[in-house]
């Protein structure tokens, strides 16, 4: 042991020991135990997927989590492309430091993976085997989410980092939903026929994913596989966190969905399998998003295919397909599983999948669903209360209708007792979604009704869909630079937010203002923000006080100005004055009390 990095080599180490530890001993880092078992493959029998279970129990003090693990191959599959070995994993991300025990339970028997009691099959291998290791305090800053700690649903309807208190704002990419459809990861190529050609009421098929355009994002010291591979990848998602964007959506299974090309398996056909490799390399993926501080919106179906798995039930394949999603990335800091997009299982289908995910996943990350539009109530009302259930991913048709949306499920979940966030993750209509700067410089209909719609609201956020009518869309997207414009305008909706307003104690108030298609977002007497999003001005209804009155650029962010009204006085409706420049444009103003 160096410090507290535990490194060794797994061919010589499993062979004298039961288990090796490896990864930084540090808070909320990633810390792999790798246990010696039987020798095992992809294609073996029994089956290491189905037939065999690992579970860890972490504990410190009265702060226990099981663990579950996963078949690793060689303990080296991301770099060799092994699909056998006798490697046996866990991820465990220690929210505390100080000393931690361990303790594992393997076992096998027929389908024993899928079995939820502790009982069923019989131990073997290293069954019992425990031990100790001494976690230390992170190095990590910034974005980076080991420096703020895991992201947790609080009750609230905002996420919040475990160990800075931040609350969460998203602000990312919706497309290409098929992002892990990359050419430089292992597996079977999806073989796509009629590539290119145009498609009915969607994109045209694609080819893989290659992301040339940002192998130059990549940056000496990043992480790749395999040589250089993952380079490209890699250095879109370096390109996408200098933009301030902080989440990623994309589908970790599409067959017989929109783009056909991405699953989790050694073939789509053969769904109990899966590919050691392949998904060690997602795994490099998914870590790089951790230290450029991106979430993983994982979805984890689409419309084409929430009948694939065991006919829409919560059966054997599901459950498989869920545990090793799990496992192998349930120790990520900041993860949202999505049910599914434009999900039409049932609703007693959608909480028992809720709950399985709830109870297996050890780090308990929110659970949150996408419908299409009209289906709000009837997928959303039976929900409101669910206790595994933390809110809806909403597609909006209209986008003009993104503000009334958002607010209705922010207050009736509130009212359920249960908030919600309640996140914008696409806007129709369906060809358009959000165009390439080349086609739409300003964003003026996306900022005014979707971002600022939402935010306004007491939504969680918002990602951004690109149709498949323009060119970089939903599933041929190769250059997120297509869009840069946009992602500056929501980093300048996200900075306002974080800096200027304590947004998790205000509400919208669209009332206090005379201006009819304002928003206003309020604690009352505290602090205001009224978007303004044709420009003019409005009167604001206020409580007996002084107010100071700053004007924020939505299209250009930067410092708060002064427009022809500095301050406030007295009670009832004021006018709060006009623009600095542009009075034609949307503004976002600033009324603060000033005298307490």
């Amino acid at each position: 042991m160096i410090g507290s990095l535990v490194m060794f080599s797994l061919s010589t180490a499993l062979a004298a020991e039961p288990a090796t530890i490896s990864g930084e001993l540090k808070q909320w880092h990633s810390i792999t135990v790798t246990f010696a078992g039987p020798d095992s493959g992809e294609t073996a029998d029994p089956n290491p997927f189905r037939d065999y279970r690992l579970n860890v129990e972490f504990s410190r003090g009265e702060n226990r989590y099981v663990v579950p693990g996963y078949y690793a191959a060689d303990g080296d599959a991301a770099e060799t492309g092994a699909g056998r070995g006798h490697c046996w994993r866990v991820h465990f991300a220690a929210p505390e430091v100080g000393e931690w025990a361990y303790r594992a339970s393997f076992r096998t028997g027929s389908d024993v993976a899928v079995s939820g009691k502790a009982t069923d099959g019989k131990p073997l291998a290293f069954d019992g085997a425990a031990g100790k290791f001494t976690v230390g305090p992170t190095d990590k800053t910034g974005r980076d989410h080991r420096a703020k700690g895991a992201l947790r649903y609080v009750g609230e309807h905002y996420l919040q980092f475990a160990a800075t208190g931040e609350f969460f704002l998203k602000g990312g990419a919706d497309s290409p939903e098929n992002f892990l459809a990359y050419a430089g990861f292992d597996g079977e190529s999806p073989g796509h026929q009629g590539v290119g050609k145009p498609r009915q009421g969607e994109a045209s098929l694609s080819r893989s994913h290659k992301y040339a355009p940002h192998e130059r994002d990549w940056r000496e010291g990043d992480p790749t596989w395999r040589g250089d591979k993952g380079k490209s990848i890699l250095g879109a998602l370096n390109y996408l966190a200098s933009k301030g964007m902080n989440s990623v959506y994309f589908l970790t299974m599409n067959v017989g969905g929109d783009g056909k090309d991405v699953w989790p398996w050694i073939d789509p056909n053969i769904r109990d399998r899966f590919d050691c490799s392949k998904l060690d390399q997602w795994e490099v993926v998914f870590s790089h998003m951790d230290s450029q501080g991106l979430l993983l919106h994982v979805i984890t179906q689409e419309t084409e295919n929430d009948q694939l798995l065991d006919g829409g039930q919560l059966g054997l394949q599901r459950r498989l397909y869920y545990r090793e999603l799990i496992a192998r990335f349930g120790h990520h800091l900041a993860v949202v599983w999505n049910l599914g997009e434009e999900n039409t299982n049932t609703d007693g289908q959608r909480k028992d999948f809720a709950r399985f995910i709830n109870e297996l996943d050890p780090y308990g990350h929110p659970v949150v669903v996408h419908t299409y539009p009209g289906k709000y109530n009837e997928v959303y009302e039976p929900l409101l209360g669910y206790r595994h259930f933390h809110g809806p991913s909403l597609q909006m048709g209209n986008m003009k209708a993104t503000h009334a949306e958002t607010l209705k499920w922010v207050r009736q979940s509130a009212e359920s007792r249960r908030p919600w966030m309640v996140c914008l993750d696409e806007i129709g209509p369906a060809d358009t979604g959000v165009k390439p700067d080349a086609d739409d410089p300003g964003h003026e209909a996306v900022r005014h009704h979707a971002l600022w719609g939402n935010l306004m609201a007491g939504g969680g956020g918002v990602e951004w869909y690109f149709g498949y009518k323009f060119a970089h869309n939903d599933l041929d997207c190769e250059d997120w630079r297509s869009r840069e414009a946009l992602w500056d305008q929501t980093r300048y909706a996200l900075e306002f937010f974080q800096q200027h307003l304590p947004f998790t104690r205000m509400q919208s108030d669209d009332g206090l203002t005379t201006q009819a298609d304002d928003y206003c977002f309020a604690r009352d007497g505290e602090v205001y923000a009224v978007y303004l999003p044709e420009g003019g001005s409005t009167e604001l209804r206020l409580p007996e006080g002084d107010y100071t009155v700053k004007w924020y650029d939505p299209r250009r962010g930067g410092p708060l100005q002064n427009g022809t009204v500095r301050r406030l006085t007295g009670r009832g409706s004021r006018w709060i004055g006009e623009a600095p420049a542009e009075e034609t444009r949307d503004w976002v103003v600033l009324i603060r009390r000033s005298d307490r």
